[in-house]
């Protein structure tokens, strides 16, 4: 157990100062996300999005991932969420990047802001890199992509209401292990 704690002080005291050089604002990500392919056009049919300019993770067979967004609906700020997860498998090394959650329809966006919400294993995010065609454990639709981050062909769909596409900004990672994401839904003051 004091092993694998260590492992995990070590991946947060990484990740943290890795995902803060990789710095992005709410607009820069929305604008990488609109022209990165087939993203773009689940703007417009959405009912809302959540959005992470910044997600660090890392691990060494016990692994980590935490970033902090906000969600959209009609174009307005609606609240703040935070993405954390935790995996256990064969992985090892460290990257930052970017989320986006868009909600299909009001069911998804109310059971996303419902409080604590989360993708179980087994579920999967349309991956936008150079070159790459992946899955990952975060959530949505399934499916690949190649190209820049800025002019990718992606393939996504709703899947239970929710599409998840992500942009890889840096580092290098191998991860193969079993994980899911947990989100915490804050909404704005009025």
């Amino acid at each position: 157990m004091r092993i694998r704690m260590h492992h995990i002080l070590v991946l947060v005291l990484l990740v943290v100062p890795a995902a803060a050089a990789f710095a992005a604002t709410d607009a820069e990500t929305v604008k990488v996300f609109r022209e990165a392919g087939e993203s773009g056009k689940f703007f417009d049919k959405c009912y809302g999005y959540a959005i992470f300019p910044n997600i660090g993770k890392g691990g060494l067979v016990v692994g980590g991932a935490h970033g902090t967004g906000r969600v959209y609906v009609g174009g307005k700020v609606v609240g703040d969420t935070e993405m954390s997860q935790l995996s256990f498998g064969l992985q090892a090394g460290g990257e930052s990047y970017s989320e986006i959650i868009f909600f299909e329809d009001k069911r998804a966006f109310d059971e996303f802001s419902s409080g604590s919400f989360e993708f179980g294993a087994g579920t999967s995010a349309v991956v936008i890199t150079s070159g790459a065609s992946a899955k990952t454990g975060s959530g949505g639709s399934s499916a690949g992509a190649s190209g820049g981050k800025h002019d990718a062909t992606t393939a996504g769909a709703y899947h239970k209401g929710y599409a998840v596409f992500t942009v890889i900004k840096g580092g290098a990672m191998f991860d193969a292990s079993v994980t899911g994401q947990k989100f915490k839904y804050t909404p704005k003051k009025k």
